[in-house]
């Protein structure tokens, strides 16, 4: 990469492969979660992201660049790392609050990079393509809040007993 432009696009380009690859893992939470509240959560959750993934496709459109080509590594290794997590928990409750934990991981990977992503793109001077990232991020601030709340509230207690 040789200027901030080629490195936006390859930050737009990891974050599509991101997107692409929580569409796939979020199912599995969803199944996998016992409580009503966080498996709804997740299912709310999996609509947004596919509602992200679409952004993120118009937004290259605008830039005339493919979204696809970049496998994101740490998107990968958080799924593979809740994978191994779901297999390992014995308990409802515990499941709950773990699946909480790994989905908080996820999302601050994305609020790192859809900030990043928002930066750059104001720089570049894309303001349009900026909003529509803000708009991104601050999905993934509000999903990461109802994770703490639900966490907060009653799974984390019920994951003592």
């Amino acid at each position: 990469m040789k200027n901030l432009k080629e490195l936006f696009e390859h930050q737009l380009k990891d974050l599509y492969s991101a997107e692409s690859q929580l569409v796939e893992a979020l199912p599995k939470m969803v199944k996998n979660a016992s409580d009503p509240k966080l498996k709804k959560a997740f299912e709310d959750h999996l609509k947004e992201t596919k509602e992200q993934k679409k952004r993120l496709e118009d937004i290259c459109d605008e830039l005339n660049i493919k979204p696809s080509g970049e496998k994101c590594k740490a998107m990968e290794g958080l799924i593979k790392e809740a994978e191994g997590f779901i297999e390992e928990a014995e308990d409802e409750d515990v499941m709950d609050a773990g699946l909480i934990a790994e989905a908080q991981r996820v999302e601050h990977y994305e609020i790192s990079g859809y900030g990043t992503a928002v930066r750059f793109a104001k720089e570049l001077g894309h303001k349009k393509i900026a909003e529509k990232l803000q708009k991104t991020l601050d999905e993934e601030y509000d999903a990461d809040n109802k994770l703490d709340k639900l966490a907060e509230n009653r799974l984390n207690e019920e994951a003592i007993s």
